[in-house]
């Protein structure tokens, strides 16, 4: 009988995946990582002043992992990666954001905690696979999308390399949400109407701005119409917005109508626009931290340029080992620091993150 280890979050889809497993025949154990606390993560920092925002749900989580496992009757393992956490997921999280760019900490976490420490930590307890609740499927040695393209969540596995990905399932590949929640509901699973976790991987659903606020001081600055250069009001701190943000803007204006533009760091300026305009658009950008989780190297394919978005057409031109220049008709807000991820059709090949985008072979200065 083969074993296989499922990485078990306290979650509706982690619960359905150990359970599907376990009907297909699998000898199946759950390990729970943990992988926040606020008490060392203060220590580190230097900081024992941290407030009380910064209380992590885990200890619930592992509580409801615990009973879907005595459910289904099988082991749960738990395990500790904390200092991990810190040091290749947030402390990246965080260095980007200094430089006002946009990261993604989810797609750092498969790559470094959920595809290699949890791997090896799913080695010394016999596994001979490793299993997750993501939204995806692995036919033919390929990463492809999955049957609930809405839920798909190969995006945030594109950093993930060929090599983690082998001995890989994933029982949710085929099914969608709905389907997902009927089947925790008929088994009786504590988590079957547990709401979908948000927010920071790991860290959950928290108000973002306190929370940083404990590990980056917010620096109160000028927010600069780019077409007149008049200050129009006072932003919090660079690293609250993002390019194209349109929504939770609290300085004043049109909300409606306003758009995040373009930061300049060394003058502590957020340069906003009025309407859908020209300054949002870009013609191609330069990827770096390639990751391809297959041999293809396509010329033309699609690539989405963040979570959600519909696949857009694209030529790939290869720089050199490290780099590539992604081309596509307009595009808005294409941000410096987030994904771009790149597919043939339903495969997604892998991608990297967004170094530099342009317009018309030109750099976007306001975008860093």
């Amino acid at each position: 009988m083969k074993k296989v280890i499922v990485g078990i979050s306290g979650g509706v889809d982690s619960s359905v995946a150990a359970l599907l497993l376990k009907k297909e025949g699998y000898l199946v154990e759950g390990l729970f990582m943990r992988n926040w606390d606020s008490s060392l993560n203060n220590d580190i920092l230097g900081n024992p002043n941290i407030n009380n925002v910064d209380i992590c749900p885990q200890e619930k989580d592992y509580n409801d992992a615990l009973e879907v496992c005595k459910k289904l009757d099988i082991k749960l393992n738990r395990i500790d990666f904390v200092k991990e956490y810190w040091d290749y997921v947030f402390k990246y999280f965080l260095d980007e954001l200094k430089k006002g760019r946009t990261p993604n900490p989810d797609i750092m976490c498969n790559k470094y905690i959920k595809f290699d420490f949890f791997i090896k930590e799913a080695k010394k307890l016999g596994a001979d696979f490793i299993a997750t609740g993501h939204y995806a499927k692995i036919e033919n040695g390929y990463l492809k999308k999955s049957y609930d393209t809405n839920k798909d969540q190969t995006y945030f596995l594109s950093q993930v390399s060929k090599e983690q990905l082998k001995n890989v399932l994933f029982p949710l590949g085929d099914i969608d949400k709905k389907e997902v929640r009927e089947i925790a509901k008929k088994e009786g699973l504590i988590t079957a109407d547990k709401k979908d976790s948000t927010g920071i991987c790991f860290i959950g659903e928290r108000n973002f701005k306190k929370f940083l606020e404990n590990y980056l001081p917010a620096k109160v600055g000028d927010v600069v119409d780019i077409d007149t250069n008049k200050v129009i009001g006072k932003h919090n701190g660079l690293m609250y917005y993002t390019i194209g943000q349109r929504r939770g803007l609290d300085i004043g204006g049109n909300k409606d109508k306003m758009f995040i533009v373009g930061k300049n760091l060394d003058k502590n300026i957020l340069y906003v626009s009025f309407g859908d305009n020209e300054y949002l658009y870009s013609t191609s950008c330069i990827v770096d931290t390639l990751n391809f989780n297959c041999d293809l190297r396509p010329t033309k394919c699609q690539a989405k340029f963040r979570y959600r978005q519909d696949d857009i057409d694209v030529e790939i031109e290869y720089l050199n080992d490290k780099e590539i220049l992604v081309k596509y008709e307009k595009v808005k807000a294409v941000t410096p620091g987030q994904a771009c991820v790149l597919y043939d059709k339903d495969i997604c090949i892998g991608g990297g993150i967004i170094k530099e985008v342009r317009k018309n072979n030109k750099k976007l200065w306001y975008l860093l």
